[in-house]
């Protein structure tokens, strides 16, 4: 009777021995991946353009005493606007919108009609914006926005920016490794945040002549990631 206890005793003092083997193995291994053992930093980098395009708005608003005067008079007013801006170089021109509406007087009886009609028009210069604005109010236009720029080759630039912010966060793991003393290895991991917001920056006008002056500027695109460098 006392054997087969003994042997018993032995085989639970092996099983025991071994899954404590297990379990060390995994705990070490476990170890080596912590998160831990790593530099998790921040990059940023932005590039900078000169706007090609500028976006601008021309509108021309008429009234008279009927709705189908009022609209008649903006039409004939409208297309010679429109002339105005393809004959200055403009391009991509559209309508933005058309309206019409009543205009009351404090009593609540009609006094007149009001219409009026907007359309968008793309420039590729800052001094041919400044002229085809003068032409287009030369033209009849009576309202005006913009211009709007932007940059043709934005998602270009985003991709620079984030190789540069890339570089920027090696940069500062390289620092920080130095300063706590440990060697920086891989990257184990690369979170890209948003693209920040696109900053006009004012520049000296180019407009020339007595045109509308317009500041064109330059657009910088931001990127901005979060990488994880393993250490040792």
């Amino acid at each position: 009777m006392t054997r087969p206890r003994i042997a018993l005793l032995a085989v639970a003092t092996l099983a025991l021995a071994a899954g404590v083997a297990a379990f060390a193995t995994q705990g070490a291994g476990g170890a080596a991946g912590d998160p831990a053992s790593a530099i998790v930093v921040q990059g940023s980098a932005s590039v900078s353009a000169v706007p090609d395009k500028l976006q601008l708005a021309f509108g021309v608003e008429s009234q008279a005493p009927t709705a189908r005067a009022a609209l008649a008079a903006n039409s004939t007013e409208m297309r010679k606007v429109i002339a105005a801006v393809k004959a200055g170089g403009a391009t991509d021109v559209k309508t933005l919108s058309v309206s019409l509406s009543p205009r009351y007087r404090d009593n609540g009886d009609i006094q007149s009609y009001s219409a009026s009609n907007t359309v968008s028009a793309t420039v590729t210069t800052a001094a041919r914006a400044g002229s085809v604005i003068d032409q287009a109010v030369a033209a009849g236009a009576n309202q005006v926005s913009g211009p709007s720029p932007s940059v043709t080759t934005q998602s270009e630039l985003y991709r620079q920016a984030l190789k540069a912010a890339v570089a920027d966060a090696r940069l500062r793991a390289q620092a920080l490794a130095g300063a706590a003393e440990v060697t920086l290895g891989r990257v184990t991991n690369v979170v890209e945040s948003s693209g920040g917001p696109v900053y006009a920056l004012v520049e000296r006008s180019k407009a020339a002549g007595d045109a509308t002056p317009i500041e064109p500027g330059t657009q910088e695109v931001t990127a901005s990631v979060t990488v994880t460098f393993a250490i040792s």
